[in-house]
């Protein structure tokens, strides 16, 4: 059975949903406040609340709050290990992929014998 790393898993969930990924990529251009992430949304502040608070769990978004203000920023170094993971996974079907084709090349150098 494969090492099972329970921070994937919330990294993958906080990514599943599009409105975190579009939150996500409105702060890959820098921090934002929480009203301007909410705004393209169209969804309820406690709504946009909860998605932060699903971001900040996977450690994908920091939130400091400035009086009236919350603020948030991006984190993109809580993406590496899935980017390492998906890495992995790459190398296991790129062999896997490998090993089909000799396979089948080998098939057919023996039916032109």
């Amino acid at each position: 059975m494969a090492k099972h790393d329970p921070h994937l898993d919330l990294l993958f969930h906080a990514l599943s949903d599009p409105t975190r990924r579009m939150m996500l990529n409105r702060l890959a251009r820098g921090p934002a406040p929480v009203t301007e992430l909410a705004g393209p949304t169209g969804l309820r502040l406690p709504t946009i609340l909860r998605h932060l608070s699903v971001l900040e769990e996977a450690g994908l978004v920091a939130t400091q709050k400035d009086g009236r203000v919350r603020s948030c920023a991006f984190q993109p170094q809580a993406m590496q290990p899935m980017t390492d993971w998906l890495d992995e996974q790459r190398k296991v079907w790129e062999a896997r992929l490998d090993r089909l084709d000799d396979y089948v090349m080998n098939l057919m150098k023996e039916r032109e014998k």
